[in-house]
């Protein structure tokens, strides 16, 4: 009986009989008669319920959840109809939600992408969370530019496959920002959200809300490197052009597991198109 292992799905047991109302002499009956050692499942469940209080505390203090963008994949389909053209399902994952999509763009959508946003290049900046405004950081060493919402047919056309695609109106997105990472570039891990205790926060708010998804387009493919990092889900996705990668994220809080970043460019370079999606109509 030493050699017992109480296991994930034991626990998940434990805490289903605890949530159910069972009482604890009858859940340790159970797993007595189960042929489990007494002593072991007593650890058990004091182990479990113990955690179990302690996450249902924490959770108590996030923020409400808050409705999402996201793709239909009901039945687990292996492709989905974007409107003006069909689009794959690569993978998908539950924690953090991301969706992995093959085909989302056409070679001359990428270059066309690439092309306009060519002479409207800059260092790229990034939010700076005391006054709501925008700074250069050394976390961010790509150039970039952004697209106004709409702006021109083929922005227009790209908008509208992903409100399909996503079930989230058009205007409850910023702009397509496209940017450029020469060899060396990256993005180290960060959050997509904005902090809610962030002095510059609220200013930032009123504009649409908080950012509640992000769509990373990929317009081209770097020789090595540059690929898009989740550090606490052990997730990578490589840069394959005309791939779309989607995540979500219900909460301004690290329970979504949605800290990621731009891994640094070995080779050539890399340029992508991102949308971030607000709770209501960016202005």
């Amino acid at each position: 009986m030493s050699e017992q292992t109480i296991t994930p799905q034991l626990r998940q047991w434990i805490i289903d009989q605890a949530v159910a109302h069972c009482k604890p002499e009858d859940v340790l009956k159970s797993m007595t008669d189960a042929g489990w050692n007494e002593d072991i499942a007593i650890e058990a469940m004091e182990t479990t319920l113990k955690q179990h209080l302690a996450d249902e505390a924490e959770k108590a203090k996030q923020p409400p959840s808050a409705p999402v963008p996201d793709a239909d994949l009901t039945d687990s389909p292996l492709y989905l109809d974007a409107g003006d053209r069909t689009v794959c399902v690569l993978s998908a994952v539950k924690h953090p939600r991301a969706i992995l999509l093959g085909g989302f763009l056409s070679d001359e959508e990428c270059d066309g992408l690439i092309e306009q946003a060519k002479p409207r290049m800059a260092r790229s900046l990034t939010v700076e969370n005391s006054t709501g405004g925008e700074e250069v950081n050394d976390d961010r060493t790509s150039n970039g530019m952004f697209f106004q919402r709409g702006e021109n047919e083929l922005v227009r056309r790209i908008e509208a496959r992903i409100e399909r695609l996503f079930h989230w109106p058009a205007e409850n997105g910023e702009g397509v920002q496209v940017l450029q990472y020469r060899p060396g570039a990256e993005y180290k891990p960060h959050y997509d959200y904005f902090d809610p205790a962030a002095p510059g926060t609220a200013t930032i708010l009123t504009r649409g809300g908080q950012r509640v998804g992000t769509v990373v387009m990929y317009l081209n493919e770097p020789d090595k490197g540059g690929g898009t990092t989740f550090p606490d889900a052990g997730l990578e996705v490589y840069p394959k052009r005309g791939n779309a990668l989607f995540f979500s994220y219900d909460k301004p809080h690290p329970s979504t597991k949605t800290l990621h970043g731009g891994a640094p460019v070995v080779a050539g370079e890399k340029w992508i198109a991102t949308k971030w999606l607000r709770e209501r109509e960016f202005k």
